[in-house]
C-alpha cells in the first residue's frame, strides 16, 4: 500500500481513503485472525528459561503492616516494654516521626501459635491465613532504604524510589505479553482509606509504552469510565468508527514510528472488546453461595470497608482477582489502604486483618482447588514494616502506635513455583535488624522475574541512552524461595 507523505494526510479524501485503506484493513483483519488461531507469536517472547508462574496477584498493604504483631513474634519486646532504646542502635538512624531522645521500646499484646505441618508461627489476628501456612513462604528478613511512604511504595513496586519508572506488572507484560485478548494484561483494584500517596505511579508503565500500564478498574457500574456507548451509538457504527480511526493512526505510525501510536491503536481495540467482557467479569451472580461466603463478600465487614467507585470491598476484589487470572490477566494488583498505624495500632490491626484475612485465605484455597495456584504467584506485603519502638509524637497523649521501619520487615509469597511451608530469614530479639538471610527489594524482584522465566539482568529497556531494568544494578535470586 502506497502511503501518503508529509502533509498528504490532511488532503486525504473519502475516495482516496478507501482506495489506499482496503489492503491495510485486510491485513489487520488477517493478523487478528491468525493471532486468535495461535499462528502468530506473542508480542514479547523474551522468556529466558522455563517459567513456573504465568500470572501474579500482588496483595499490596499500603502503609506498612506491623511485622512483630503479625508475622515475627518477639517476646523480648514485652520484657523490655517502656525501656529506652540502646543509643548504639539509634546512631545514624532516620525516623519518620520518632524523637530519638524519647524513644521507648513497645511490647505487643498479640499472641502467636504454630500452625500447619511446617509449624509456622502467626499472630492471633490471622486465624484464616493460619490454615494456609503450608503453601506460604514467609520472609522475615526483608529490608530496604526508604522510610517514607511514597518513595517506599515506588521502591517496592518499581525497584526505584523515583517516579516515572515501570512497575513490576508493566515489566512482566512487556517481557511476556498478555494472555488475554479481551482484558488488559495488568489490572488494578483498590480498597482505599486515605488513598495511595503515589497515585497512578503505583501502576505506571514509566518509560515503557503505555500499553503496559495498569488499568484501574472501578468496583461498581462501568469498570472503566466511558466504556459503554451512548444510547444513540450502535455497535456497528462504533466498529466503523474504530476501523477508520485505526487506519488513520496506522498511516501516522508508518510516517513517524512513534510506539505510543501503536499503543493507542491497541487501546481502542481492547476497549471495544472490553465492552462485552468486562461487565461479565464483574458480575458475581454466577458464583456459588458457598464461594461468596468463603470470601466474605456478603459479610458486614466487607460493606463497611468500602463506599463506592474505586473503593470496593476487599473481599469482592479478591474474588475478582481470581476471575481475572482465570481469564488470562497477567498481573493483578490489589491495594488495601491504610496500615499506617502511628496510633491505635492494636485496634487498627484488628480492623484491617478482619477486612483482609478471610478473603485472602479464601483466594489461596480457591486458586488451589481450581488448579490455578501452581501457575499463579501470590505476593503479600507493604512498603516497609514498623518499629519495635512506640510512636511518641508530641500531640499524642499516649503511645499507642509504631513508626515506619525499613530495616527489617515481613512479606510472604505462595504458588507460582514458591516452596511453601517455610520461614526465610531472622531478625534480632526485638525485631530491629536482620540477623540471617537478608532479602532486599531487588532480590525479591529478581526472584519473581525468575519464577516467570525472566533473567532480571537481561530484561532491559533502552531509555535516554541507558539500558534500564527492574532491579537497577543489583538483585540476587533467593534460591530458598524456589520449589
Amino acid at each position: 500500500m502506497q502511503l501518503p507523505q508529509h502533509n498528504d494526510l490532511i488532503a486525504l479524501n473519502r475516495r482516496r481513503f478507501f482506495a489506499t485503506g482496503a489492503s491495510g484493513l485486510g491485513t489487520l483483519a488477517l493478523a487478528s485472525l491468525m493471532k486468535q488461531d495461535g499462528l502468530l507469536g506473542a508480542e514479547q517472547q523474551l522468556a529466558h528459561f522455563a517459567p513456573r508462574a504465568k500470572r501474579c496477584i500482588y496483595l499490596f498493604m499500603e502503609g506498612g503492616p506491623s511485622q512483630m504483631d503479625l508475622f515475627d513474634p518477639k517476646p523480648r519486646l514485652n520484657e523490655l516494654d517502656g525501656q529506652p532504646m540502646p543509643e548504639s542502635l539509634l546512631k545514624d538512624i532516620k525516623f519518620a516521626f520518632i524523637q530519638k531522645e524519647a524513644a521507648r521500646i513497645m511490647g505487643s499484646p498479640r499472641t502467636f501459635k504454630r500452625y500447619g505441618e511446617c509449624g509456622m508461627e502467626l499472630s492471633d489476628l490471622l486465624p484464616h491465613l493460619s490454615t494456609c501456612v503450608d503453601d506460604i513462604a514467609l520472609i522475615r528478613s526483608m529490608h530496604c532504604e526508604q522510610f517514607n511512604h511514597l518513595p517506599g511504595q515506588l521502591m517496592m513496586l518499581s525497584g526505584s524510589d523515583l517516579q516515572g519508572r515501570p512497575t513490576l506488572g508493566s515489566w512482566l507484560n512487556y517481557g511476556l505479553g498478555s494472555e488475554s485478548e479481551n482484558l488488559p494484561g495488568y489490572v488494578v483494584l483498590a480498597t482505599l482509606g486515605r488513598g495511595l500517596p503515589g497515585g497512578a505511579s503505583s501502576w505506571s508503565s514509566g518509560f515503557l509504552p503505555s500499553q503496559y500500564a495498569g488499568t484501574l478498574f472501578r468496583n461498581q457500574g462501568s469498570p472503566v469510565l466511558n466504556l459503554a456507548n451512548p444510547p444513540e451509538i450502535s455497535a456497528s457504527a462504533q466498529m466503523r468508527s474504530l476501523q477508520t480511526i485505526n487506519e488513520l493512526n496506522g498511516l501516522r505510525y508508518e510516517q513517524i514510528g512513534n510506539p505510543e501510536i501503536s499503543s493507542r491503536i491497541k487501546a481502542y481495540e481492547l476497549a471495544f472488546r472490553m465492552q462485552q467482557t468486562a461487565p461479565e467479569l464483574l458480575d458475581l451472580s454466577g458464583e456459588t453461595k458457598n464461594t461468596l461466603e468463603e470470601y466474605g463478600v456478603t459479610r458486614e465487614e466487607a460493606s463497611k470497608s468500602s463506599t463506592s467507585g474505586f473503593m470496593g470491598s476487599y473481599a469482592r476484589n479478591c474474588l475478582l482477582a481470581r476471575r481475572m487470572v482465570e481469564r488470562g490477566v497477567r498481573f493483578v494488583s490489589l491495594f488495601l489502604s491504610t496500615w499506617d498505624h502511628h496510633s491505635s495500632l492494636n485496634s487498627g490491626l484488628e480492623r484491617y486483618t478482619k477486612i483482609s484475612d478471610q478473603p485472602i485465605a479464601a483466594l489461596l484455597k480457591d486458586l488451589k482447588q481450581r488448579g490455578l495456584l501452581d501457575e499463579t504467584l501470590v505476593v503479600w506485603g507493604g512498603e516497609f514494616g514498623r518499629t519495635p519502638l512506640g510512636e511518641n509524637r508530641v500531640n499524642f497523649k499516649k503511645v499507642t502506635g509504631r513508626d515506619h521501619h525499613p530495616y527489617s520487615f515481613s512479606m510472604w509469597l505462595a504458588g507460582g513455583g514458591i516452596k511453601g511451608g517455610q520461614v526465610i530469614g531472622e531478625t534480632d530479639e526485638i525485631g530491629w535488624g536482620v540477623t540471617k538471610d537478608p532479602v532486599h527489594v531487588h532480590d525479591l524482584h529478581a526472584t519473581i522475574l525468575k519464577l516467570f522465566g525472566l533473567d532480571h539482568e537481561k530484561l532491559t529497556y533502552r531509555f535516554q541512552g541507558r539500558d534500564f531494568r527492574l532491579t537497577d544494578v543489583s538483585g540476587n535470586i533467593v534460591e530458598q524461595l524456589l520449589a
